[in-house]
Protein backbone atom coordinates (compact mmCIF):
# COMPACT_ATOMS: atom_id res chain seq x y z
CA UNK A 1 0.00 0.00 0.00
CA UNK A 2 1.31 3.43 -0.93
CA UNK A 3 -0.11 6.88 -0.22
CA UNK A 4 0.83 9.86 -2.38
CA UNK A 5 0.05 13.50 -1.78
CA UNK A 6 1.17 16.87 -3.10
CA UNK A 7 3.12 17.56 0.09
CA UNK A 8 6.75 17.51 1.10
CA UNK A 9 8.54 14.57 2.68
CA UNK A 10 8.38 16.09 6.17
CA UNK A 11 4.58 16.33 6.05
CA UNK A 12 4.30 12.80 4.70
CA UNK A 13 6.60 11.45 7.43
CA UNK A 14 4.56 13.21 10.13
CA UNK A 15 1.33 11.81 8.62
CA UNK A 16 2.79 8.30 8.65
CA UNK A 17 3.87 8.60 12.28
CA UNK A 18 0.54 10.10 13.36
CA UNK A 19 -1.29 7.24 11.62
CA UNK A 20 0.90 4.48 13.08
CA UNK A 21 1.03 3.12 9.52
CA UNK A 22 4.40 1.40 9.54
CA UNK A 23 3.47 -1.01 6.74
CA UNK A 24 2.30 1.78 4.40
CA UNK A 25 4.61 3.77 2.11
CA UNK A 26 3.96 7.52 2.23
CA UNK A 27 5.33 9.14 -0.93
CA UNK A 28 5.80 12.88 -1.26
CA UNK A 29 4.79 14.38 -4.61
CA UNK A 30 5.82 17.91 -3.66
CA UNK A 31 5.59 19.45 -7.13
CA UNK A 32 2.65 17.28 -8.18
CA UNK A 33 4.75 15.60 -10.88
CA UNK A 34 3.18 12.17 -10.31
CA UNK A 35 -0.33 13.61 -10.16
CA UNK A 36 0.34 15.48 -13.43
CA UNK A 37 1.78 12.36 -15.09
CA UNK A 38 -1.38 10.38 -14.36
CA UNK A 39 -3.64 13.33 -15.20
CA UNK A 40 -5.21 13.53 -11.75
CA UNK A 41 -4.55 17.14 -10.77
CA UNK A 42 -6.99 19.78 -9.63
CA UNK A 43 -6.59 23.51 -9.17
CA UNK A 44 -7.26 24.48 -5.56
CA UNK A 45 -5.90 28.02 -5.94
CA UNK A 46 -9.27 29.41 -4.84
CA UNK A 47 -8.56 27.92 -1.42
CA UNK A 48 -4.93 29.04 -1.37
CA UNK A 49 -3.61 25.54 -2.07
CA UNK A 50 -2.49 25.74 -5.71
CA UNK A 51 -2.12 22.57 -7.74
CA UNK A 52 -3.22 19.47 -5.83
CA UNK A 53 -3.95 15.83 -6.54
CA UNK A 54 -7.50 14.60 -6.88
CA UNK A 55 -8.48 12.01 -4.31
CA UNK A 56 -8.40 8.51 -5.76
CA UNK A 57 -7.57 4.90 -5.06
CA UNK A 58 -5.77 2.72 -7.55
CA UNK A 59 -5.07 -0.99 -7.70
CA UNK A 60 -1.89 -1.73 -9.66
CA UNK A 61 -0.71 -5.24 -10.50
CA UNK A 62 2.67 -5.72 -12.17
CA UNK A 63 2.67 -2.11 -13.35
CA UNK A 64 -0.83 -2.31 -14.85
CA UNK A 65 -3.69 -0.23 -13.42
CA UNK A 66 -6.53 -2.68 -12.73
CA UNK A 67 -8.87 -0.34 -10.82
CA UNK A 68 -9.02 3.45 -10.62
CA UNK A 69 -11.59 5.13 -8.40
CA UNK A 70 -11.67 8.94 -8.64
CA UNK A 71 -13.71 11.09 -6.27
CA UNK A 72 -16.14 13.51 -7.90
CA UNK A 73 -15.68 16.20 -5.24
CA UNK A 74 -12.77 17.22 -3.02
CA UNK A 75 -13.13 16.23 0.60
CA UNK A 76 -15.05 13.04 -0.08
CA UNK A 77 -13.77 9.49 0.21
CA UNK A 78 -16.81 7.54 -0.93
CA UNK A 79 -15.53 5.89 -4.11
CA UNK A 80 -11.84 6.13 -3.26
CA UNK A 81 -11.93 4.81 0.30
CA UNK A 82 -10.45 1.52 1.37
CA UNK A 83 -13.85 -0.14 1.79
CA UNK A 84 -14.83 0.68 -1.79
CA UNK A 85 -11.55 -0.62 -3.20
CA UNK A 86 -11.63 -3.81 -1.14
CA UNK A 87 -15.13 -4.59 -2.43
CA UNK A 88 -13.73 -4.57 -5.96
CA UNK A 89 -11.16 -7.28 -5.26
Amino acid sequence: IAVTAVNDGFVMDAWKKASNADSVEFLADGNGDFAKAIDLTMDASGNGLGLRSKRYSMLVEDGVVKKLNIEDAPGKAEVSGADALLKQL
